[in-house]
């Protein structure tokens, strides 16, 4: 987690249903401070913070990450808002079960710019997608994608609000279906049955 934890909160009450079969087991964040953690400690959800500045590089940033996070035993590990790439030991630990949201509809405008890049390009429709993480920049096989209208009044906080809402829904969804229903990804494809 970076920011204020929308996506977190959207996920930790709909971990409230036992029928949505998922509970937060951990929280992490790269800094200090941020809402998120607050919000994780008011739910009862044991936090930790893992900033890169505290290593001497980033694979040991990398590997430590990887330990810290396999210590709660997480079935699936949910990037929503974490602004760091993780490296080869992360995904050698938590590959095919790492999950990540871009506000864009994947393959088009990856980076942290998706929403300012397609408004640029000037696309009627853009959105945000749900995709296993591996070694690339957001290039991993997508498990879900939601399609989202640009107004021609948009500017790119306006554009970037609405992805945001659809992003939060299809994760909390999608999360929900991939506890309960389980997943595969073979090549490019994920596939929730």
């Amino acid at each position: 987690m970076s920011g204020s934890g929308t996506t977190l909160q959207a996920l930790l009450d709909a971990c409230g249903d036992p029928a949505y079969g998922a509970q937060v087991v951990a929280v992490g964040a790269d800094r200090e401070g941020i809402v998120a953690l607050q919000r994780a400690e008011r739910a009862g959800v044991p936090t930790f913070v893992h900033q890169l500045a505290d290593y001497g590089s980033r694979p040991e940033w990398d590997s430590e990450l990887a330990k810290v996070v396999a210590g709660y035993d997480p079935d699936l590990v949910v990037s929503a808002g974490f602004m760091k790439l993780v490296g080869d030991g992360f995904l050698a630990e938590f590959g095919g079960r790492f999950i990540n949201t871009h506000p864009a509809l994947l393959p088009a405008f990856p980076g942290i710019h998706g929403a300012r890049d397609a408004l640029e390009y000037g696309v009627k429709i853009t959105g945000c997608t749900l995709f296993v993480v591996d070694a690339g920049v957001d290039t991993g096989p997508i498990l879900a994608q939601r399609a989202v209208p640009v107004l021609d009044d948009d500017d790119t906080d306006a554009l970037h609000e609405r992805i945001k809402v659809a992003e939060r829904e299809m994760l909390v969804e999608t999360v929900g279906r991939l506890v309960r229903y389980g997943w595969t990804v073979t090549g490019r494809k994920a596939t929730i049955p």
